[in-house]
Formats: structure tokens, sequence, C-alpha cells
């Protein structure tokens, strides 16, 4: 696929653009990928693709992700991409140093930009909603660092639609910078918080949405189907289970396949395709540990949705609440 292949999207009323497809570091690089060539060669093979936009966080490895990807992105031209990294999860034992505290985001930028080595990015995300720090003191250090030139935009990941309505209601009265984007979870075995909530607020505010986690943890590519592979992200992280590895979530991925058999697509190619259909996401963040994963996955550009092919996704995974009624 060849950049011109790759379509780009406003990130909501904002005027940046960024490809339809992303890529990401979480759980990958500088934690299961420690090979600065593989992390090289998957980087500049998603950047020949069309991909600009790389989304990464401090929390990813506790800066080894930052880290690790700093050699492949800094032989990249600087203005044809587009890099973000997050703040808010402990960052060590000590009290401030985590949360959206005034203190703690700038302190935080810094050591992402040296780490990443880097001026400026140009999305920054707080990675949840803090309840311990008033929202004005996390908007306005945000500000301040748009004011400054360290950021060009700032965003949020994993904010409900109430405190994203609350966010820019304050931005709007302080005149302050308020997010041009919501960083959610969204994938085809968790729908019911995105599109019932976050999908809504956002667009509503004209925020662009970059979604992550399209295949929940590889659960919707069928890596699952007979069992768990030794090599795979959930077998190395124990904590993914809960909630996901159900019975009845795989008895659903091993019949999705009937349907991407039909349309001509890997199971993955399809989960995709269908996110990038949604209305209001910019872009849809991929995963990748090797690069024929990362091709696979940008095949997705390739697939072409009908009425009919939308319909039987939604038969086979509705749009509901997950079983223990927590939509956040």
């Amino acid at each position: 696929m060849s950049s011109s292949e790759m379509p780009c999207r406003s990130l909501g009323k904002s005027g940046i653009q960024i490809s339809t497809l992303s890529l990401g570091g979480w759980l990958t690089f500088g934690e299961h990928v420690r090979q600065e060539d593989t992390i090289a060669v998957i980087l500049k093979s998603a950047f020949e693709a069309g991909v600009n936009f790389f989304d990464f966080a401090d929390v990813y490895g506790r800066g080894a992700c930052e880290e690790a990807v700093r050699p492949a992105l800094c032989s990249l031209p600087r203005h044809e991409i587009v890099v973000s990294s997050k703040v808010f999860f402990p960052m060590s034992d000590d009290v401030n140093d985590r949360g959206l505290s005034r203190k703690h985001i700038m302190e935080s930028v810094d050591k992402s930009l040296r780490r990443l080595g880097m001026d400026y990015l140009d999305i920054y995300f707080c990675h949840r909603f803090d309840e311990r720090t008033p929202v004005e003191e996390t908007a306005r250090a945000m500000d301040d660092l748009v004011h400054r030139g360290k950021i060009l935009y700032w965003g949020t990941s994993q904010w409900t639609g109430v405190q994203l309505r609350e966010v820019h209601e304050l931005c709007r009265r302080m005149n302050l910078y308020s997010p041009q984007v919501e960083q959610p979870q969204y994938n085809l075995l968790a729908r019911y918080a995105f599109e019932t909530d976050v999908q809504p607020a956002a667009t509503g505010l004209g925020m662009g949405l970059v979604t992550w986690s399209p295949l929940s943890m590889g659960i919707l590519s069928g890596k699952y189907d007979q069992g768990m592979p030794p090599d795979s992200r959930m077998a190395k992280e124990h904590w993914l289970h809960k909630g996901h590895l159900t019975e009845d979530n795989l008895s659903k991925v091993r019949r999705f396949k009937k349907i991407a058999d039909a349309v001509g697509c890997t199971r993955s190619q399809l989960a995709i395709a269908r996110l990038m259909s949604q209305p209001g996401i910019s872009s849809v963040i991929l995963g990748a540990t090797r690069l024929e994963q990362l091709r696979e996955n940008l095949g997705a550009m390739q697939v072409k949705m009908t009425p009919q092919v939308h319909q039987q996704i939604d038969d086979l995974f509705p749009c509901q609440p997950p079983p223990n009624d927590n939509v956040t």
C-alpha cells in the first residue's frame, strides 16, 4: 500500500489531518518488542504505507516505549508525522509522580520529550480522568503547554461523556484551549460505552476520536480460537484475561470467520474496517509486534463494507452493556 492509498481525516474540528489507520506502542515497543531493528522496520513500514500518526505513553514500559521508538521516529521527517504521548498513571512510588496535577503534567511532558528526542508533541493526552485534581487545574496546565509550544493539541483518553462536556464548558468559560481528541477503547466486543456515551458527546463537542484495541487484545483475530498461544499477549499479560477471554466471546469470534471469509478478508481486517466506517472516528490505532501483523492489519483499507455486512456484524456482536453493567 502506498501513502496515496491511505486517506487522512480531520481530528474533529481542528485543522490537523491524521491517517485513518495509526500505530501505537501499548504492550509492544520497549516491552515485548525490544530489538531496535525490528521496531525500526515496523515504524518505517507503517510510515511508507501512509501512516502519519504514532501514539505512545509515558507509562508504556515506564518510559521504555518512548525510549525504544526514539531512533526510528527521529529518522522520519518530523513535519510529516503526528506524535502523541500521555500522562496520568504512576511513574514511580512518589506521591506526586502520578495524576493530572500541574506538577505532574509539567514534569512529565519534559521527560517524555527527552525520551522521544523531540522538541514538542503534536498531541498530549490525559490518560484517564483524575478524580483528585480539579478539572480547572488540569485544563490550565494543558493550555499553558500549548502556549509554550511544548504541545500543539491536547486530548483525553477513557473519559466519559459527562467529563468531556464538563471540561469543554470550563474551557469555553475561561477561554482556554479545549481538548481536541478523545482516545477511547472501541471494538466489536466493547461497543456500549463508546456508542451510547463517548461517541455522541465527543462528536457533539467537535472532538476527534482515535480508538484503541480494535482487535480486543487479539481475540477478534481468531488467535485464541483453540486456546492460549504461548507467545500471545494474554499469555504474557495475565491481567488482560478478565472479562475478555470468555467462551461466549470466543464462540462469537469463531462465527465471525464465516462473515470475513465471505467478504474475502481476515477477521482482523474486517474488525478494523468496521471501526473505520463509524461516524466521527478520525483514526483506528493498530498495534503490531511483527511486520507481517502490521501488513495484515493495514489490509483493512481494502475491505469493502456493505449494509449487509454491517448488519451481519451487528447481529453477531450487539451493542449491549457488559455483564457487570460497568459501561465506563
